[in-house]
């Protein structure tokens, strides 16, 4: 395979690779490196920190990250994925991304890299004979430019030379506006190779979502991850800005990262969620019952910012319930109708702003270890289950990771050093916020406290 990488390279004509993994909150870190030294490489080294960095670019308490990591800031290995190498059509040198795995020095996978996370819950499914099938939806919103972080989003002016105004829900010619902008978004993903399907105007003002084709969970997480820098790069090339913020517009509904999924037999490419009959399986509703049952304790993994959480106030079209239904949107868990074969459960409580790694672990742990204990769902549920309270979740970043933290089954599967790591990172992050002080507090307390 790396004879393969290095012939695509150079039939490419590629100048420069970046060399990229993924820390905790999603953002790519790594090296750019000449196509020549690439090649002799094969890899490359990275301080063990980057890990624990938080969105800030700061790190945890000194106390928690030597407990966690070597206090010499030791590298770890990176070694290419030769499955996960794109172009970069925005660049003005011939450039590739290729994503790296990581390992400590004996060779063992880093237990804090979030693509390793992901791996490990596939290596739980094959040990089993299954295949997981996964389909992001990734709603984002597009925003006029602006250097003045205190000042609320506006949207972009379209076409028409006018910015949109109210709900356009699946408008054809509200998403028009942005044709050019779409455009080379569509040619720049056909370039890399990613698999993207439908595109629709969503509920907020300038909110679109973006559907990706049902796939291998590790390819299309790495596609997810080459997307969102993609949009972005598209973005101001038509000097606009693309962001997946959970929610970024005050009175707006939130960006959500639905994910479809479901699970194959590998050996006979059955769905395991429908009998030989055609009917919903004991697998199928035990899937459904893990994902009421874990959820609650990995929404750190789904929600993982300070923002995250205000698409779970009241009043938002987020549902903040575990509850499940057949066609029901108001369920955190959806069933969409479907042949036999494409029976499946559609996740709607990830935001657009979690690590696409993270969030779509988390989601099939959860399916497979209600798999593996054989637990039964509750009666799925006919009509509104917004105001359904007794699966509700951890509705502050503060409680939820407390929630993590304190169960035993989530550190038994993903491990002590990812979950104390984790948490660390957004309690560092959450410390961070709260010494910013808000424009709500200037307007409502400057002169009335």
């Amino acid at each position: 395979m790396e004879a393969d990488l290095e012939r695509w390279l150079k039939e490419q004509q590629i100048t420069e690779v970046e060399c990229v993994v993924s820390d905790l909150t999603g953002i790519a870190r790594g090296k750019i490196s000449p196509v020549d030294k690439f090649i002799a490489e094969k890899g490359m080294r990275l301080p063990e920190s980057i890990l624990l960095q938080t969105v800030t670019g700061d790190y945890v308490e000194d106390d928690i990250y030597y407990a966690l990591l070597n206090p010499a800031d030791i590298d770890f290995i990176c070694k290419p994925d030769p499955n996960a190498a794109y172009l970069l059509p925005w660049t003005l040198e011939k450039t590739a991304l290729v994503i790296h795995d990581t390992y400590d020095r004996s060779g063992n996978p880093i237990q804090l890299s979030p693509r390793n996370v992901l791996k490990r819950v596939l290596s739980l499914y094959a040990e089993k004979g299954w295949q997981p099938i996964v389909a992001p939806e990734m709603e984002f919103y597009l925003t006029s430019r602006t250097t003045d972080y205190d000042m609320p989003l506006k949207p972009p002016i379209g076409r028409s030379g006018r910015p949109e105004t109210g709900r356009q829900s699946f408008s054809i010619e509200a998403a028009n506006e942005y044709d050019p902008l779409f455009e080379d978004m569509y040619d720049w993903c056909e370039m890399q190779g990613l698999e993207i399907d439908t595109l629709i105007h969503e509920e907020g003002t300038a909110q679109m979502e973006i559907n990706f084709l049902h796939g291998d969970p590790l390819t299309v997480a790495d596609q997810v991850f080459v997307f969102k820098r993609t949009l972005r790069e598209a973005a101001l090339k038509h000097n606009v800005i693309a962001t997946f913020m959970a929610k970024p517009v005050t009175n707006e509904p939130g960006s959500a990262m639905h994910l479809h999924q479901s699970v194959v037999d590998t050996h006979s490419g059955r769905n395991v969620f429908s009998t030989v009959d055609g009917e919903q399986s004991e697998l199928f509703l035990n899937h459904i019952a893990g994902l009421q049952t874990y959820i609650p304790s990995l929404i750190p993994l789904l929600a993982p910012n300070v923002n995250s959480f205000r698409r779970f106030l009241p009043d938002t079209s987020a549902p903040v319930n575990v509850e499940w239904g057949l066609e029901n949107r108001t369920c955190g868990l959806r069933v969409p109708e479907s042949s036999a074969q494409n029976r499946r459960v559609e996740n709607r409580l990830a935001g657009a702003d979690a690590n696409v790694y993270l969030a779509i672990a988390a989601s099939l742990l959860s399916g497979y270890i209600g798999m593996i204990e054989g637990i039964a769902p509750n009666p799925p549920v006919e009509g509104r289950a917004y105001e359904r309270r007794n699966l509700r979740l951890p509705l502050t970043l503060e409680a939820a990771t407390e929630q993590m933290e304190q169960c035993p089954t989530m550190r038994r599967y993903l491990g002590d050093l990812f979950i104390d790591g984790y948490i660390a990172t957004r309690r560092a992050e959450m410390e961070n916020f709260k010494r910013v002080i808000s424009s709500w507090e200037r307007e409502f307390l400057l002169l009335t406290v």
